[in-house]
C-alpha cells in the first residue's frame, strides 16, 4: 500500500518562498516518476512539476524559473522548492506517484500567498 504525505505548506507573502515535502511509504520509491499538482479554489487540478527516476525534472511554464523539484531516494521524499511566490500560486498542492498502473495521491498541503 503506497502512502504519500505532504507537508510544508503555509501562509507566505508575495515574493516569498516555501519548501514542500512529500514522504512516500510502501513503494520502491526510487523507480518511480513523481509529480506535484495543485488545485486552486474553483479551478481544476493542474500539473505543476515532475521528476523522473533519474532525477530529471520537467516544469509547467507557469513555474519555470521559480520552482524546483528534487528527490532523496534514501529518504523516499520528493521536495518542491517554491521561490518568488505569486498570489496565483495559492492552492492545495498534491504529490502524486504512478506505480503499477495506479496513481496515488497525498492528502494535499495548503499554500496561501497573500499580503
Amino acid at each position: 500500500q503506497v502512502r504519500l504525505v505532504e507537508s510544508g505548506g503555509g501562509l507566505v507573502q508575495p515574493g516569498g518562498y516555501l519548501r514542500l515535502s512529500c514522504a512516500a511509504s510502501g513503494s520502491d520509491f526510487s523507480e518511480y516518476h513523481m509529480d506535484w499538482y495543485r488545485q486552486a479554489p474553483g479551478k481544476q487540478r493542474e500539473w505543476v512539476i515532475g521528476i523522473d527516476s533519474g532525477g530529471l525534472p520537467n516544469y509547467a511554464d507557469s513555474v519555470n524559473g521559480r520552482f524546483a523539484i528534487s528527490r532523496d531516494n534514501a529518504k523516499k521524499t520528493v521536495y518542491l522548492q517554491m521561490n518568488s511566490l505569486k498570489l496565483e500560486d495559492t492552492a492545495v498542492y498534491y504529490c502524486s506517484m504512478a506505480a503499477g498502473g495506479t496513481e496515488y495521491w497525498g492528502q494535499g498541503t495548503q499554500v496561501t500567498v497573500s499580503s
